[in-house]
């Protein structure tokens, strides 16, 4: 069977304001994992990030704008999304990440430094006016961390909570869930290492532990994550550049790292880090808390501000937005290393989904 036959697609955000075509949709190989462009849609101005919803037939975008909206595309035709209804507005300034959960959409609002919440209507589309919650805090950066700037937004997998991860404030917000429409209540506030600027999170395939990567001191921060209580517990950090394993961002001049995501048996963890352009690879230990870099690759392009593994788990995919493509690997399922297998052009990349 050949990619184009499979029905597997991949969703591409980029920025349209740095020559990026907005949404480009690719048919995936089952065989090799390669992509293959079928069609871009440029109805979203700068849709950094996308999340599929939580039924099928509808994806999700950000407007990365100062005036920052959400946008939702029907999959009725998977190779054009279509915008179902108007672009909503979060009420708050450049959102750089969303998730659906508790029947409404949430985004993190770089800019503002505040989660927005829109309902989810039956049908998918969205309603009106958002719930919005502001953090506060600031960090020792002072270019970067004058004030609160939420980066993402992620429930655990008990859907009782929702995390949202500040780089400005260096620190993690618990918020409680309401499967009753209502939006999430504040709950807990967890600080991490000041000035490391925590950037996106990822949870452990067990449930039970948290990995935060740092965009500002170039390190990951194992945490310990009790579902029942609501509290997340900083437990170690590990460094993501050579020669970095104590966690001290290692000196490098340019080095920010964008996105980290977790094997599906727990074994690995990847992070991807723009300026060195590199992946590094994380072991980590049977109970998840330990992690030891393995070694760093090539992320294939230049500035890999996305990583998404495919859903069987075999292939790991990077969004190099400098250098304007999409970078496919084969994980070795013994050592945890990527092998370059190919890519595609995307200008500006920002994100890749699998629907």
């Amino acid at each position: 069977m050949s990619g184009t036959d499979s029905g597997r697609r991949a969703y591409l955000g980029s920025y349209t304001s740095a020559g990026g075509r907005g949404i480009t949709t690719a048919a995936v190989d089952p065989d090799t994992g390669a992509l293959t462009v079928t069609g871009h849609t440029d109805a979203v101005a700068d849709p950094s990030y996308l999340a599929l919803g939580p039924g099928a037939g509808m994806l999700y975008a950000v407007s990365e704008t100062e005036d920052g909206h959400a946008v939702a595309l029907s999959l009725a035709d998977p190779d054009r999304p279509a915008p179902a209804g108007p672009a909503v507005s979060v009420e708050g300034a450049g959102p750089t990440h969303l998730t659906c959960a508790a029947g409404q959409l949430i985004t993190a609002n770089y800019t503002s430094g505040s989660i927005s919440c829109l309902p989810l209507r039956p049908d998918g589309t969205l309603g009106a006016r958002p719930a919005v919650l502001p953090h506060e805090g600031s960090g020792p950066v002072r270019e970067r961390q004058e004030g609160p700037h939420a980066h993402a937004v992620v429930a655990d997998a008990s859907w009782r909570w929702l995390l949202a991860v500040d780089l400005g404030a260096d620190a993690v917000w618990v918020y409680r869930l309401d499967h009753a429409g209502a939006a999430p209540r504040h709950h807990a506030r967890t600080p991490l290492r000041p000035g490391s600027g925590p950037r996106h999170l990822a949870f452990h395939p067990r449930g039970d532990r948290a990995y935060v990567i740092n965009e500002l001191d170039s390190t990951v921060t194992c945490c310990r994550w009790d579902r029942d209580t609501g509290t997340l517990e900083p437990a170690g950090t590990v460094g993501t550049l050579p020669g970095d394993a104590g966690g001290t961002g290692g000196g490098a001049k340019e080095n920010y790292p964008s996105e980290l995501v977790v094997s599906a048996d727990g074994r690995w963890a990847w992070a991807a880090n723009r300026g060195h352009d590199s992946i590094a690879v994380l072991a980590l230990d049977p109970d998840g808390e330990g992690m030891e870099p393995v070694t760093t690759v090539p992320c294939g392009g230049h500035w890999p501000r996305d990583l998404a593994l495919d859903p069987a788990g075999r292939r790991l995919y990077a969004a190099n937005e400098r250098s304007g493509d999409v970078t496919w690997f084969d994980l070795d399922p013994d050592t945890g290393v990527p092998h370059r297998a190919g890519s595609v052009g995307v200008p500006a990349a920002t994100c890749v989904v699998f629907g």
